[in-house]
C-alpha cells in the first residue's frame, strides 16, 4: 500500500479545501475528523475517485503516512490544538512534524515548538490565509517553527500556494523561529481588519454625504480595482453591492454588528505590550466593538444630539465625481498608514523575541491568495530592498510621494465626516498618527510635566542628556525624593 504524503485533521471548510488543493498537486493525502462519518462522507463525496486515504483513528493516520510523518491539524485554535498533539505524540516518532495550520496564538506556537522538541519531534506553526476559495486554489502560507522542519514541508507548502509573476513565484516561504509564522499571520488579519474598516468607512460617507445607491457603489468600486487601489478586499466589495435575493440588495438587509474571531484582538494587545502605536488597528477593532452595540446604539440615537448622519446628502452641493476622488485618496493614504504600522510592529517583535523577519520576503508572502493582496505590496518589498533598516515605509520614497499626493482629499473626508457626524475612526486616526508621526514636536512634554508633578515621576530635558532624569518640586513642599523611571 502506497504511503501518504501528509495527514490532515480537521475537514470543515479550510481543511477540506486544503486536501483537495493538495491532491491537485499530486499529493497522496490521509484525512482523519472527529466524527468520523463526516470523512467517509467526504471520501465519497468531493474526494471519490482521488488520492485520499480515509482514516477513522489518530493511530490509523499515522500508519498511513510516509516518514518522516507529517500532521497538519485544521483545527478550532487553543485547547483543541493542544488535545490532537496529545493524541498524536504517542503514535509518533523522532523527526515526525506536527504542522497547526489554524489561527493560533504565536505565544502558544512557540511553546509547542520547544514542548515537542524536548520529545524529539518538529512542531511547524504557519499561518493560511485566503479563506476557503485560497485553501482550494492557492493560499498565502506563512510557516514558522522549528527550522529542521522546512525542508519537509516545503515541496507540499509551496506547491499547493498562490504562484504570482514573473516566474510562477510561490506565496509561502519560511518566516522565522518559534511563533514567528503565527505571528507574521496575526499581524496580516490585524491590516485585514484595517483594510475592512477603511473600506467600510468609504461606502458609508459615499453612501449617506453623496447619496449613492447600490449600483453607484459597485461601479465605484469596480473603477477603483482597476488602479491602485487593486485588491481582493475592493473585487469582492464591488461584487457584494451587486448581489441580489429576491430583488432585493442583501447588503441591505443585513444588520450591522460585526463579529472577530479574535486575531485583530491579539494584534492591538501585543502592539500596547510592544509599546508601537498600531493605531488604525486598534481602532478596527474597537469600531467593531461599538458596531456589537446595536440596540444601544439605537437608543442612544434618539437622545445624543449631533448632525444626522443619515441625511446629510441631503446638504450635499458640491461636485460628486470630486468627491469620490477623495474618497478614493483618503482610503488609499490610510491604507499605506495601515501597512507601515503593520511593518513597524513586525520589526518590533522580532527584536523583542529574537526573530530574523525578511520584511520584503513577507511582503510578497501576501502579493497572491490572500485576503490582503493587493498591487503596492511589490513597492514594500522595493522600500526594505532598498533601506533593509528602514525605521518605518511612510519615509520611503515612494510611500511619500503617494501620501502627499492624497493629502488633500485624505483630510477632505477627515473634515467632512467630523462635521457631518459620519463615524470614520479608522480614517481619522490614521490621518492622527500620520499627522503625529510627523510632528518634530509633540505636546508630551506638557503631560510628562504632570507626571512629575502628581507622582515624582522624573522627565527628560530637550537639551539634555538622553537618559538623564530630573524631578521638580513644583508645589514647594514636595522635598526631592522621586520614582523609579520605567516603561511598562
Amino acid at each position: 500500500m502506497t504511503k501518504a504524503d501528509i495527514g490532515l485533521i480537521g475537514l470543515a471548510v479550510m481543511g477540506e479545501n486544503l486536501v483537495l488543493n493538495m491532491e491537485s498537486h499530486g499529493f497522496t493525502v490521509a484525512v482523519y475528523n472527529r466524527t468520523t462519518a463526516k470523512v467517509d462522507e467526504f471520501v465519497n463525496g468531493r474526494g471519490k475517485d482521488k488520492k485520499f486515504v480515509g482514516c477513522h483513528s489518530i493511530e490509523q493516520l499515522v500508519q498511513s503516512l510516509a516518514t518522516p510523518r507529517k500532521v497538519m491539524l485544521m483545527v478550532k485554535a487553543g485547547e483543541v490544538v493542544d488535545h490532537f498533539i496529545d493524541l498524536l505524540v504517542p503514535h509518533l516518532e523522532k523527526g515526525d512534524i506536527i504542522i497547526d495550520g489554524g489561527n493560533s496564538l504565536y505565544t502558544d506556537s512557540d511553546r509547542r515548538v520547544k514542548s515537542l522538541a524536548a520529545k524529539g519531534l518538529l512542531f511547524v506553526g504557519t499561518g493560511v490565509s485566503g479563506g476557503e476559495e485560497g485553501a482550494l486554489k492557492g493560499p498565502s502560507i506563512m510557516p514558522g517553527g522549528n527550522p529542521a522542519a522546512w525542508e519537509a514541508v516545503k515541496p507540499i507548502f509551496q506547491g499547493i500556494s498562490a504562484k504570482v509573476q514573473p516566474g510562477d513565484q510561490p506565496c509561502c516561504d519560511w518566516v522565522g523561529d518559534g511563533g514567528a509564522g503565527h505571528y507574521v499571520k496575526m499581524v496580516h488579519n490585524g491590516i485585514e481588519y484595517g483594510d475592512m474598516q477603511l473600506i467600510s468607512e468609504a461606502y458609508f460617507i459615499m453612501k449617506h454625504y453623496l447619496g449613492l445607491n447600490n449600483q453607484e457603489l459597485q461601479d465605484v468600486f469596480t473603477e477603483w480595482n482597476k488602479g491602485e487601489l487593486n485588491s481582493y478586499l475592493i473585487e469582492i466589495t464591488s461584487d457584494i453591492f451587486g448581489k441580489k435575493e429576491d430583488g432585493e440588495y442583501v447588503v441591505d438587509t443585513i444588520l450591522d454588528s460585526a463579529g472577530q474571531k479574535g486575531t485583530g484582538k491579539w494584534t492591538a494587545m501585543n502592539a500596547l505590550d510592544l509599546g508601537v502605536p498600531t493605531t488604525l488597528i486598534g481602532e478596527s477593532v474597537f469600531a467593531r466593538c461599538l458596531s456589537s452595540l446595536k440596540d444601544e446604539r439605537v437608543k442612544a440615537a434618539k437622545i445624543l444630539p449631533g448632525p444626522n448622519a443619515s441625511e446629510s446628502y441631503k446638504h450635499f452641493q458640491g461636485d460628486k465625481k470630486q468627491f469620490i476622488e477623495y474618497v478614493k485618496q483618503a482610503l488609499f493614504a490610510s491604507k499605506l498608514v495601515s501597512y507601515a504600522q503593520g511593518f513597524t510592529m513586525m520589526k518590533a517583535a522580532a527584536k523583542e523575541y529574537g526573530w530574523k523577519l525578511n520584511y520584503g520576503a513577507i511582503a510578497l508572502l501576501w502579493r497572491g491568495g490572500c485576503i490582503i493582496r493587493s498591487t503596492f505590496l511589490g513597492k514594500i518589498k522595493e522600500a526594505f530592498d532598498h533601506d533593509a533598516n528602514l525605521d518605518n515605509l511612510l519615509t520611503d520614497c515612494w510611500f511619500t510621494e503617494k501620501l502627499q499626493e492624497a493629502q488633500t482629499g485624505w483630510r477632505q473626508v477627515a473634515s467632512v465626516s467630523l462635521l457631518t457626524g459620519i463615524p470614520t475612526p479608522a480614517f481619522t486616526s490614521a490621518l492622527s498618527y500620520y499627522d503625529g508621526y510627523r510632528c518634530p514636536t509633540l505636546s508630551a512634554n506638557l503631560l510628562q510635566a504632570q507626571r512629575d508633578y502628581f507622582g515624582a515621576h522624573t522627565y527628560e530635558k530637550l537639551n539634555g542628556k538622553k537618559g538623564e532624569f530630573f524631578h521638580t518640586n513644583w508645589t514647594g513642599r514636595g522635598g526631592n525624593t522621586h520614582s523609579t523611571t520605567y516603561n511598562a
